[in-house]
């Protein structure tokens, strides 16, 4: 094999795992990780972190093949959109076969994995995610309402279900908790984004709110959700999931999430939308990190 071949071959592969959307993909791995590591009551034993690993994988591969069936849906939605306009399906450098067949392979692994390797109850609702994020939200919530943020976050608020699940055998009342936590937290994640990058969605004929309801709407909204996940992110505490580590670094980032939500209210700039959705990745990371550090250490 010449270097023109092995150049074109590893060309290829990127482009295969650019479909995986991998920074979005880790962000769902480390919150079911967050999630099995919660619903242990110490520290993992070898056998335990055997079956941790397993679990992270399967549903790496599961959310992979989701974000590449997506990539298929949506592109003609992501060459009218600079964010997205890279992507070898945007782009025509990956026929729909391809993509197609790719997905499926990383499907049907991820779920074979799980079931035999994990539970059959990982499985089962790993592949409902799977067709929640990549049926129901791509090709029918996204286009038809500017709601789809709201109603699609279900599939989004999964991964620490998921997770819960894989280690317990069953979804109990915390992992509800976390999955309301993430639920909350995807409409001003995704609207902060969506006000910056509005004449894109404009382009693409997607319904997002920033476009069908307007700028000023979409800031208030976003306020609106930043106040009402501060109350939920006080749950793990007041339930007793978690002690005052936890609450502390809850009760900072939340009031940072909620001043960035407020000064985008009041004086909006595509800046002050950018660093909002910056914070709301970090938001969600450090508090997800935070629940962990508690659970070991307090």
């Amino acid at each position: 094999m010449n270097r023109h071949s092995v150049s074109a071959s590893t060309s290829v592969i990127r482009q295969f795992y650019a479909l995986t959307k991998p920074r979005v993909i880790q962000l769902i791995v480390f919150c079911a990780l967050i999630g099995m590591l919660l619903a242990l009551p110490g520290l993992p034993s070898w056998t335990e972190l055997r079956l941790t690993l397993l679990a992270c994988l399967g549903i790496w591969l599961v959310a992979g093949a989701a974000a590449a069936f997506n990539c298929i849906v949506e592109k003609g939605i992501d060459a009218s959109m600079k964010r997205t306009a890279w992507r070898a399906t945007a782009r025509g450098e990956l026929e729909d076969w391809q993509t197609l067949l790719f997905s499926a392979v990383l499907c049907s692994a991820g779920c074979v994995l799980l079931y035999q390797w994990v539970n059959p109850l990982t499985m089962w609702l790993t592949l409902a995610t799977f067709i929640g994020y990549a049926v129901v939200y791509t090709v029918i919530l996204k286009p038809l309402t500017p709601q789809n943020i709201v109603i699609g976050g279900a599939s989004g608020a999964m991964p620490p279900v998921l997770g819960w699940a894989a280690m317990a055998g069953e979804v109990g009342p915390e992992a509800l908790i976390l999955f309301l936590i993430i639920f909350l937290w995807t409409p001003p994640h995704f609207w902060a984004l969506a006000l910056y990058r509005v004449e894109d969605y404009r382009k693409s004929g997607l319904p997002m709110l920033p476009v069908t309801h307007g700028n000023q709407f979409t800031r208030l909204m976003v306020l609106l959700y930043t106040l009402i996940l501060f109350a939920a992110c006080l749950m793990p505490y007041i339930y007793g999931m978690s002690s005052w580590l936890y609450l502390a670094a809850a009760l900072v980032l939340n009031t940072g999430f909620c001043l960035y939500g407020f000064y985008l209210w009041r004086d909006y700039s595509d800046e002050l939308a950018r660093k909002t959705f910056r914070f709301s990745l970090w938001h969600l990371s450090l508090l997800f990190a935070a629940l962990m550090l508690d659970h070991y250490l307090c």
